[in-house]
């Protein structure tokens, strides 16, 4: 018919030329999409890790603080009366103090340390509070009186004896070998001389325990302290500090 225009036909060649291509403004939505689900889960791994960490803080916090309490019950009882518990340390007071120029504990005193020492071993020994206990340092000090160098000798060398007390298994009340084993591998010397000065200088010629524990590991390592070294062991009851 005249006057009437059919529309032209498409050929498949033109059809097979127009691939279909996803628009751009599409693209950077699926592209946003992803990086926030991949933002999600980093930032929900990220925060189950910091939940971690404070729950290991948490649990570790209170742990020290139960076995802290549990050595002040034992304070507390009548036969050692005296002892103190301050932060980490343990105070003896008087009954563990030393004469003028002195390195050598009464037999009242040794006897004392012998009793009261395995009763925090005790403590140390619990499944939780061994977890976090690195160490348990003897502190000894000294008065003004003397110098720096003479006193911090002197204090070295009460702490020393405090050992030796606790190590002589010759003594009729010696603690037992397992005690005295773990003497060996937990307890450290330290020496302070004119730190931690009291009033009194009778007060200051003293000896101390003070309760090192082991911190949080960095994220990532499961163990970040030393183990104990493995010290062979003998019998030797000899204390190679001279008496004064």
């Amino acid at each position: 018919m005249l006057g009437i225009k059919t529309p032209r036909r498409t050929s498949s060649k033109d059809e097979a030329e127009k691939p279909f291509w996803i628009s751009f403004s599409d693209l950077m939505t699926a592209l946003m999409v992803l990086f926030l689900v991949a933002m999600a889960v980093a930032l929900m791994a990220v925060t189950q890790g910091l939940r971690e960490i404070e729950q290991e803080k948490k649990d570790r916090d209170e742990t020290i603080r139960a076995c802290i309490t549990d050595i002040e019950r034992i304070t507390q009882r009548p036969e050692f009366k005296g002892v103190m518990v301050r932060g980490h340390a343990i105070e003896f007071g008087s009954l563990a103090e030393f004469k003028k120029d002195g390195n050598d504990l009464t037999s009242e005193r040794r006897v004392f340390l012998r009793r009261f020492v395995p009763k925090v071993l005790e403590v140390a020994r619990h499944e939780s509070c061994q977890k976090w206990l690195k160490r348990v340092v003897v502190e000894g000090f000294a008065s003004q009186e003397g110098s720096y160098l003479y006193n911090l000798n002197l204090s070295l060398e009460r702490s020393q004896r405090m050992l030796c007390v606790l190590l002589d298994a010759s003594a009729a009340d010696a603690p037992s070998v397992d005690d005295r084993k773990m003497i060996r591998t937990l307890f450290l010397v330290g020496g302070s001389s004119f730190n931690s000065i009291k009033k009194i200088p009778e007060e200051s010629r003293r000896v101390e325990l003070r309760l090192e524990f082991k911190e949080l590991c960095p994220a990532g390592q499961s163990k970040c302290d030393t183990p104990p070294p493995d010290i062979p062991w003998d019998e030797d009851s000899k204390c190679p500090v001279p008496s004064r």
